[in-house]
């Protein structure tokens, strides 16, 4: 069987490869690389193959959908948790299978955001360029201690829970929000209900699910009623904060500070060098305007550990799929 993958880097050739080499050494399966993302435009480059190979802003509606399995194609292996760019109906009514990497470590993305808060908290990252100038003044770089604080998590699941572990060891207290919270979560904080979750945070960290009912989540509203002066963070997807109204929160000085490794309209920006380049996203670029906002460009999952579960869970997937036996990982609505 031939794998188109698609939004292909060089890390993931790395790993990819490494992993196919350990499952399928006699050639079975090969992999065809293409840097570019998936969409309406490049589904041609899947011409010939069984499967595809995606990742977090390929585009997989129902039009795509469509175009891959009139070319043959009946297998979606994403190589990430997150499934909200898949029409999951659509993939339901094409009879595809579709899998995902529910945890691929979980602790990359805790540990990461830990280092936003912990560099945005103490000004790290303003103190490294300032030192490399030669200018050792601490004036404007006074933070405050982590421990004591009050820390918000909005999700509850697998890497919810790791950063709970963490910031309940660095002596904070720690308010959790979930539906349903994975049974581990208890010996590190308190469950309660959002609004109070908002109240109470001096940081509020975002590890859910982008859904219809998550989108926007932290909007105008949201902000408004959560503590003056906390921090805000997001590792997770970017559509669940509404940047236009973070940005208002940040200029009345109610949101003291945001620090953020994934924004709603990222797929046009990250992952590729724009160094050279215009940004013409007008709310990305006033978000780099505030010194108490860090940007990261979706590192949090970007561990070795993480990429080496990646593959090799996505390689998993794909023998359940090749072998026609019920796949742990499939995504929920696709059959």
């Amino acid at each position: 069987m031939k794998i188109a993958v698609f939004s292909a880097q060089p890390y993931d050739r790395r790993f990819l490869d490494e992993a196919l080499q350990r499952r399928h050494a006699d050639g079975a399966v090969t992999l065809q690389y293409h840097a570019e993302a998936l969409s309406l435009e490049s589904v041609a480059l899947a011409q010939g193959c069984g499967a595809v190979c995606v990742f977090v802003n390929d585009v997989l509606d129902a039009a795509v959908l469509d175009a891959l399995a009139g070319q043959g194609v009946r297998a979606v292996l994403l190589r990430c948790a997150g499934f909200n760019n898949v029409d999951a109906a659509a993939a339901a009514r094409l009879g595809l299978f579709v899998a995902r990497v529910p945890a691929y470590s979980p602790e990359a993305v805790a540990e990461f955001t830990l280092a936003l808060v912990l560099t945005l908290n103490r000004n790290t990252h303003r103190a490294y360029a300032r030192v490399r100038e030669g200018n050792f003044a601490l004036d404007g770089l006074l933070g405050s201690n982590l421990h004591g604080k009050t820390v918000g998590l909005i999700g509850l699941g697998k890497i919810g829970v790791a950063a709970a572990r963490i910031f309940h060891g660095f002596g904070c207290r720690v308010l959790g929000h979930d539906p349903a919270p994975l049974p581990g979560y208890a010996q590190f904080g308190a469950t309660v209900a959002l609004p109070e979750l908002l109240a109470q945070s001096d940081i509020v960290s975002l590890h859910c699910p982008l859904l219809p009912g998550t989108r926007h989540m932290i909007a105008a509203a949201a902000l408004a009623s959560m503590k003056p002066g906390a921090m805000l963070v997001n590792t997770s997807r970017g559509g669940l904060v509404d940047a236009c109204a973070v940005i208002d929160a940040l200029k009345s000085r109610h949101l003291g500070a945001l620090a953020i490794d994934v924004y709603e309209q990222e797929s046009e920006l990250f992952f590729h060098d724009h160094s050279a380049d215009i940004i013409a996203d007008d709310v990305f670029q006033r978000l780099l305007t505030f010194p108490n906002v860090l940007v990261t460009g979706h590192q949090g999952f970007f561990t070795i550990e993480a990429m080496r579960e990646i593959a090799v869970t996505t390689f998993g997937n794909l023998a359940d799929h090749l072998a026609g036996r019920p796949c742990p990982n499939v995504v929920a609505g696709t059959v």
